[in-house]
Parts: structure tokens; sequence; C-alpha cells
């Protein structure tokens, strides 16, 4: 399997389809690039390259005890651009994912980078402080913690079969091969990793990378998202972007990219023409 060893010595598994303009995918807690597979398909098919790696202690990398933190998952996204030597890069990040490529951008530089594409993004900043009282309290994520620390198994099938994909509302069709998939990868994955990885997605704030975006993006957003509600990220996101513009879902999920493709998709590719 393709993999590209970090500075710090970290295996970093990473997907290299098709030629053309790169898309390079990021994706979220606590899962693997397989959660773009509905991506990754379409794009391919249409002429572009995609890539997408899997996050240190997720997936098919290794899983070390250290660097689960925004920092160096941003440098280990580099690492991944660096060795496959792309350039001209559409960034798409969903949820924690969306915040690696924000760091990326903001650390890395743009040189490489033509666009990004933010959806259901965890930034700028998910917990509540006193200059974000709209966030989630800290208890929430206290709760991930000890859920992960104690019965990940059960804890990862609830998310799954709940509020990740919409399947807790009245009348949602419910397919359990994406519950089984979702469930899949996260088991693959670190639970040090996963437990640490909650941190880096709710507690890093966010703010000064998304100002530091100087290219077109890109946020895509479901207003019934349960896992990252609408109000204190996309709505919040887009003010802090001189580049940044919003596309709500009406009605649609935190895991819109797997269960509404279609409608994603599109606006993906539309967005990579324009």
């Amino acid at each position: 399997m393709p993999f590209v060893t970090t500075r710090d010595g970290v295996e970093i598994f990473y997907k290299d389809w098709g030629s053309g303009q790169p898309v390079m995918f990021h994706h979220g807690w606590p899962l693997s690039s397989d959660d773009w597979d509905a991506q990754l398909l379409f794009l391919v098919r249409r002429g572009y390259r995609v890539v997408a790696h899997d996050r240190r202690g997720h997936g098919r990398s290794a899983q070390v005890g250290h660097g689960h933190d925004m920092d160096r998952y941003a440098a280990d996204a580099a690492a991944v651009v660096a060795h496959l030597g792309l350039r001209d890069v559409v960034h798409v990040g969903h949820c924690a994912g969306a915040g690696e490529v924000a760091r990326y951008i903001a650390r890395h530089g743009a040189d490489r980078v033509a666009k990004a594409v933010l959806i259901a993004a965890a930034p700028p900043l998910m917990v509540q402080t006193k200059s974000n009282p709209a966030g989630l309290p800290v208890e929430v994520f206290d709760g991930f913690r000890e859920a992960v620390a104690t019965d990940r198994s059960q804890f990862y099938l609830d998310i799954a079969s709940g509020p990740f994909y919409g399947f807790n509302r009245p009348g949602k069709y419910v397919s359990q091969g994406v519950i089984q998939n979702w469930w899949r990868q996260a088991m693959a994955g670190s639970a040090q990793a996963h437990h640490e990885g909650i941190r880096a997605f709710s507690e890093t704030d966010f703010t000064d990378d998304l100002r530091a975006i100087d290219v077109p993006t890109l946020l895509l957003h479901g207003d019934d998202d349960q896992i990252v509600p609408i109000a204190n990220s996309a709505r919040s996101a887009v003010t802090l972007g001189e580049h940044a513009h919003t596309k709500v879902y009406p009605g649609l999920s935190h895991g819109m990219c797997t269960v509404n493709a279609d409608t994603v998709n599109a606006d993906i590719l539309g967005f990579i023409k324009s």
C-alpha cells in the first residue's frame, strides 16, 4: 500500500487515483479516507486526480502515540502534498478535516493551493468559551472522551445509527450498510488517537487560520447538522474569509457527503470548474 513517512517517522497511508488537476480530501473524526468514496469515484471519472489520506492514528496510517493535534495533522497533509508533488490543488475537508485544511493553508502557505471546500466544518471553534459563548459546552466533549475510553464500539454505533446521518429523524430512510461502514472505519483507528483528537477538533481556534485563507473557499453545510450546528460554524466562518461563501442545504445532515452525495458532488464539481 502507498505510504509517506513524515519527519517524525509516522507512516501515513494515502490513495492517489487518476490524472488531471488534483483534488485532495481530508476526512473527519474518527473516520478514514474511505469516507470519501463517493467523491473520489465521482471526480476521478470526470478527469481529476484524487488524493485522500488517513490521518495519523486513523484508518491504515500508523497508530502512533504522539502528534494528535491540528498542527501535526496539517504537517502530515503537507508531507503527502510534497511527496506527490501536487500543485494547483483543490483541498476538500469534512468536519475536523475542514480544520485540517484551514490550518494547512495558514501554516504551509497557498502556493500549491487553488481552492478550498470546507464541509460541515468544525471551524472556527466548537467549544464554548468566554469569547465563544455560543459554542458547545466542554462537558459535551468530555462525554465523547468518556465514551471512547469505556465503550467506543457502542458509542460509534450510536453515532452512525443516529445523529451523524440524521437517521434519528422521523421518516428517514436508514441504510444499515452506511452505518456499518462508518463503524468499520472508526474501529480501524486507534482509541488513543480518537481520544486525543477530540481536543484537536473541538478546542482548536481556527479564527486566524480562516482569516489567512486567500484562495476561493466554499463552505457547505446542512441546516439539520446535529454534530456541528451551523450557527456557530459555517455562518461564523464565512464572515472571516475574504474569499469565502456559503451554501446551506435545508434538512441535510452532517453525513450529507454520503447520503446526499449526488447533491454535494455536483456543487463541489461546479466550484472546481468555476
